[in-house]
């Protein structure tokens, strides 16, 4: 049969390169609070249906046992590494976010378990992480990022390794891109902690008797929190619009 032959396995496995490569690194597909056993089934089930439409593309010209078929799938699975990292790195914006925004409300000490990645983030980081995995459910925006999987095969088509110099470009977008939207989320913070370590310093120039680093902390947290609930839907908003975008300008959609 047609669909048991080496060569459709061969080119099911070079598309399963990407796909799955991808998934495991897209937000809200890829958290590791996701079972890895449903990860896989997702990126396998993924893979048979873009499968007629990329396979066309990913037949090895050489035959399915000479050296194009290695080159390919190393391009593959690196193709899906570089746009699954330089989606992440947009994400991980809010990780930075929340560790500046923890450091200006006094919180940072106070870590905990971050239930997407693993490892070790302020709780306010971990708080941002999780309201936007939700909101990107409740958005649809995983809709999008599947669409950005099909879509990058239209992108960087594959033909082995990828071109340095695009791969670089992307990263540098990507990291840019991160770090400035995660400045900006976090500006609010930047802007009240100032304004209130200036107020501080002008008391405890008023009134010398007063035990300014006693009330300094809990102020401090008290109003980081009152602007955190004032300004969470705006933060939440710029981020999903600057995830959106940088998707739109992978899947071309």
């Amino acid at each position: 049969m047609e669909l048991l032959s080496p060569a459709v396995a061969t080119t099911f496995l070079l598309a399963f390169a990407r796909v799955g490569t991808l998934v495991m690194l897209l937000p809200g597909l890829g958290e590791q609070l996701i079972s890895p056993r449903v990860r896989l089934a997702f990126a396998v089930l993924l893979t048979i249906v873009v499968y007629p439409a990329v396979r066309p593309l990913v037949e090895p010209a050489g035959g399915i046992a000479g050296p194009a078929t290695l080159s390919l799938l190393f391009g593959e699975i690196l193709v899906g590494l570089v746009l699954g990292l330089a989606v992440r790195m947009v994400v991980g914006a809010l990780q930075t976010a929340g560790t500046i925004i923890a450091q200006q409300m006094g919180l940072g000490f106070a870590m905990t378990v971050d239930p997407s990645l693993g490892g070790q983030q302020t709780a306010i980081a971990n708080f941002l992480t999780l309201l936007a995995i939700t909101l990107i459910f409740v958005t649809d925006l995983h809709h999008l990022a599947i669409a950005a999987v099909r879509a990058s095969y239209d992108m960087l088509p594959p033909g082995g390794l990828p071109e340095s110099g695009d791969v670089a470009r992307l990263g540098i977008q990507a990291v840019g891109r991160g770090f400035a939207l995660a400045v900006q989320i976090s500006a609010p913070f930047i802007v009240f902690a100032i304004l209130f370590n200036l107020g501080l310093g002008v008391l405890s120039r008023m009134m010398p008797q007063l035990q300014v680093f006693f009330l300094a902390l809990p102020a401090t947290i008290l109003g980081g929190f009152i602007v955190l609930a004032i300004v969470v839907g705006v933060m939440m908003s710029v981020f999903l619009e600057n995830l959106r975008a940088f998707l739109s300008t992978i899947s071309g959609l």
